[in-house]
């Protein structure tokens, strides 16, 4: 009898060992995001601040993420190690108009870099909120990927 205890409480810890990691995010599983995915309520021309993110934008911090979009031109072709990637080819994000959570700046990381086309793109690699700020300490940007591949 005390074994079958000892089985049943093995079981009963296994599964709330397994219950607790599927909980817990994968932070090497790739996770599919979009634009609307990192979007926030911000009042055109309000200052950012950090609190204004969801939670779920907030769980993606360290994440190992895709996300399409579309290259802002630069007058480098190819061997690309930094770029912004846009939510649209119409507008840019340093342009009036376009919202904060609309790009995203792209450093590729080790050997990986980017081929400037004008189609849209999917990024892979792992999510930042890390405030990029111009000269007149305005917010130009808010997100980072440290990119893997840009295909």
């Amino acid at each position: 009898m005390t074994h079958l205890k000892s089985f049943v409480c093995f079981c009963l810890v296994l599964s709330f060992s397994v219950l607790v990691q599927a909980q817990q995010p994968d932070k090497n599983r790739l996770k599919d995001i979009s634009f609307d995915t990192i979007k926030f309520d911000i009042e055109k021309g309000a200052p950012f601040k950090r609190d204004m993110l969801t939670k779920e934008i907030e769980a993606l911090e360290g994440q190992l993420v895709r996300i399409r979009g579309y290259m802002l031109p630069s007058f480098q072709q190819a061997g690309i190690k930094k770029f912004v990637l846009v939510r649209d080819n119409m507008e840019c994000c340093f342009g009036p108009g376009a919202a904060l959570y609309d790009c995203v700046i792209i450093e590729m990381q080790g050997s990986a870099s980017a081929e400037f086309t004008v189609r849209p793109i999917a990024v892979e690699g792992v999510f930042k909120v890390s405030e990029f700020k111009g000269p007149d300490g305005n917010h130009l940007a808010i997100y980072h990927l440290d990119g893997r591949s840009a295909k």
